[in-house]
Formats: C-alpha cells, sequence, structure tokens
C-alpha cells in the first residue's frame, strides 16, 4: 500500500482533529501518502482531495472540529454516489482509506468498500458515545466537560434565586450525555430516550425536597426524550415555582479537545494506519477493557451500545 486517504464525516466532534493528525503522521512517517478528503462523503463525489504532509496537521491537536470539515451527503447513499466515490478513489491511487465519523458514515464505509475494492479502517468519533462495539468514541469526554460547566454555572443561578432550571442536552435517541452529566452535576432528575418517565412522579419528588427546605433544583433532559420548555412549562404549572429552560445545542460539539480525546485520538489514529499497512479492512479502532483494539466494522450496528442504568438508579439515590 502506498497512497491512502481520510476523511471526516456525519456530525464533528473534538477529537477528530487529533485523530487526523495521527492518521496523518503516522502514514507518512510509515512511507505511505495521505490524501485529505474534504467534506466527508460529499468532498470525495465532488474529487475535492489534496495532499496532506507533516506540516499540514500541524497546531490543530489542540483545535475543536475538523479542518478537513464535514457534511452531510444524500448522493452518496445512492448506487450511483457509491459507484462515482468508488472512481474517484480508484482514479486517484488510493488504496486505503481511514473514515472518522460515526455509524451512519461507517455504514457507508463498509458499501463503499464492496463497491470499491479500496481496504477502509473508521476510527468512531461521535459526543453521543452510542457506538456499538467500543466504549468511548471521541469527542464524548470534551462534550461532557463543556455540559458539565454550563450545568455548573446554571447552578449558582438557580441557588441565588431559588428557582429550578431544565437543561437540555444531546441525544436524540441515546441518552448517554443526559445520564452521565445528569450525575456528575448532582441532577434531581434525569429524562433519556430509552426510559419512560412520569412529570407527575418527578413533580411530586421536587415538592418533597421544597418541603424540607430545598429551594433550587436541575433536570437534565436528552433532546430525544422530551424537549425543555415542555418539561419546564408542565413543572411551572404544577408546583407554581419558577422554572427556566435551557437549552445547551451545539455548544457540546464544541471546544478544546480534553486530554482523553487527544490521547484516545492519537491512539486511534496511528492504530487505523497500521491496520491498513497489515492488510486489514472493514475494521474499526475501538476501546474494550480499557484497552485500544479493533474491531469488525459491522459490530457498530450489530451490536448497539446500550445505557448503563445503573447510572440513573444511582442519581436517583444520591437525589434524593
Amino acid at each position: 500500500m502506498k497512497r491512502i486517504g481520510v476523511l471526516t464525516s456525519g456530525g464533528d466532534a473534538a477529537g477528530m482533529n487529533p485523530a487526523l493528525r495521527a492518521v496523518v503522521r503516522t502514514a507518512i512517517v510509515a512511507g505511505l501518502e495521505v490524501i485529505g478528503i474534504e467534506r466527508g462523503y460529499e468532498g470525495l463525489l465532488n474529487g475535492w482531495l489534496r495532499p496532506m504532509d507533516l506540516s499540514s496537521v500541524g497546531g490543530i491537536i489542540n483545535r475543536g472540529g475538523t479542518v478537513l470539515r464535514t457534511a452531510r451527503s444524500e448522493r452518496f447513499k445512492t448506487d450511483e454516489g457509491l459507484r462515482l466515490a468508488a472512481q474517484v478513489l480508484n482514479e486517484n491511487g488510493i488504496e486505503g482509506l481511514v473514515v472518522i465519523g460515526g455509524d451512519g458514515s461507517f455504514r457507508g464505509a463498509a458499501k463503499l468498500e464492496e463497491v470499491s475494492g479500496v481496504a477502509v479502517v473508521g476510527i468512531p468519533a461521535t459526543i453521543d458515545n452510542d457506538i456499538g462495539g467500543t466504549e468511548y468514541t471521541l469527542g464524548y469526554d470534551t462534550a461532557l466537560q463543556v455540559a458539565m460547566d454550563a450545568i455548573d454555572k446554571i447552578r449558582d443561578t438557580a441557588d441565588s434565586f431559588e428557582r429550578i432550571f431544565v437543561i437540555e442536552v444531546m441525544g436524540r435517541s441515546r441518552g448517554f450525555i443526559a445520564a452521565a452529566v445528569g450525575l456528575a452535576g448532582g441532577a434531581e432528575a434525569v429524562l433519556v430516550p430509552e426510559i419512560p418517565f412520569d412529570l407527575i412522579q418527578i413533580c411530586e419528588k421536587l415538592k418533597r425536597g421544597i418541603a424540607r427546605g430545598k429551594r433550587s433544583a436541575i433536570i437534565v433532559t436528552a433532546e430525544g426524550a422530551a424537549k425543555a420548555q415542555d418539561v419546564a412549562t408542565f413543572v411551572e404549572m404544577y408546583l407554581r415555582e419558577e422554572v427556566r429552560a435551557t437549552v445547551l445545542g451545539y455548544t457540546q460539539r464544541g471546544g478544546s479537545p480534553t486530554a482523553t480525546d487527544r490521547i484516545c485520538g492519537a491512539r486511534f489514529g496511528a492504530l487505523a494506519v497500521e491496520l491498513l499497512q497489515q492488510g486489514h479492512s472493514g475494521m474499526m479502532t475501538a476501546v474494550q477493557g480499557g484497552q485500544v483494539v479493533s474491531v469488525p466494522l459491522r459490530v457498530c450496528w450489530e451490536q448497539p451500545r446500550v445505557l448503563d442504568e445503573s447510572l440513573l438508579k444511582l442519581n436517583e439515590v444520591l437525589a434524593s
């Protein structure tokens, strides 16, 4: 193998740049040429390719997002789009492809491998930490830190004004972020998409807290469980207390990567190149048992990650 390509796809996540840096520098030191593909699969279809050297990834380890940028591509999902993508790879002599992204990006990579014959390796990067086969995805720790910082600041205001706040974090179908920041932030209640909840029961719990002198509270909800404003309106009407809603939104995707995301990104990127050099394809870098390993790419959708409900049960006890 003489030339590999690398792209970032799907939602951006802190840690993508450290992973990209590791891919480029590990490959070049090993004697490989590296082609950066801008704007994900859409950029591949349009031929937005550029050679990358050691200096092209200088100074990016501390930057959030992705310097290669990212985009959604409906064209790539079609048979015609896959054939065109394969043609671009083959015409440019790209023998291996590193895809940094999430579940949808990996499904696309698996199909592209079949059509093009190009070896593919995935690096899991999504703030939701919801990729099967790995205990950790790039961007998750940074997203938690961003959310925690916001919740801590809102807690100060909640205590000062003696109010209830409902904070909405990302997580359309999974509650990993909500469960983690809810526990770490001492939230009185945490709402996740995976588990049904009863707002009346939550209000009664808050009422008991108020009765014993508690004058502020935090409710954390994943966006896929309930909208912050809807919860705030219900709680305010039920308790006759002032309730405010805050949506953290895309702030959770940004920010300088934490040490965890930088180190994991470096290890993932280096391993991805090693796998291609060793002739492997259809693989994904992963963390299992605290160790960086490789697993078949298909595991990410065949073995979906399940929320650890013990976090929520513990939070129930500690928030009593």
